[in-house]
């Protein structure tokens, strides 16, 4: 018994210790950017030496891995709560976005690297990449509830999406010059899908 309790305390602390490296790394991408990730100053950040670090994860790929991960995670809490209610399709559409790009310019780094290519050589492992699929189809059966169906039309929308969070994060940070044209964008991509949807039913 004493012994599977000394194996479950070293997990614990294990496992306390990789999230306070991922915080620390967390840290130090917001203040000087992706690329600036140093094993030896994330060392230096923990109180451990550089080569510590690697006891943990074994290698700089596995700690952006599990940043992508908690990304990844956190983005479906985040969409999951604020998506929940709304009063028809157009106003699912509108939380929908306005919750999308509120998440991505809330954390520039965060943004950078869930959904642009901004670490070279970085790949998801597999366990990351099926929460970030998982969070993709969370987000398209919301786009469902405004008719967006077919994948053209969800590309466009996604375009539409990461578009007003990439101009907002690259040209107005901190300010609302692209957020205030959410309801706009929307309303015009709505037209789009019902117009759409009138075309198919006049043809079957």
């Amino acid at each position: 018994m004493s012994g599977n309790t000394n194996v479950d305390r070293r997990t614990v602390r294990r496992q306390e210790t990789q999230a306070e490296i991922v915080e620390a790394a967390w840290e130090m991408v917001r203040e000087h950017g992706l690329a600036g990730l140093s094993m030896r100053d994330l060392g230096e950040r923990v109180g451990m030496r550089a080569q510590s670090i690697y006891s943990y994860f074994d290698s700089k790929q596995k700690i952006y891995d599990a940043m992508f991960l908690e990304g990844y995670q956190a983005f479906s809490t985040w969409m999951a709560e604020n998506t929940a209610t709304s009063d028809g399709a157009r106003d699912a559409a509108r939380r929908l976005v306005h919750a999308f790009v509120a998440f991505c310019t809330s954390d520039t780094a965060r943004y950078q690297l869930l959904f642009q290519r901004t670490v070279p050589g970085f790949t998801p492992s597999p366990e990351s990449w099926t929460v970030a699929v998982g969070a993709y189809e969370q987000m398209r059966a919301s786009l469902g509830a405004a008719g967006v169906h077919d994948q053209p039309t969800v590309d466009l929308w996604t375009a539409m999406m990461t578009g007003l969070a990439d101009q907002q994060i690259s040209n107005d940070p901190g300010g609302d010059r692209w957020t205030q044209l959410i309801d706009r964008a929307v309303d015009m991509l709505f037209a789009d899908v019902q117009a759409h949807l009138n075309t198919e039913s006049e043809t079957t």
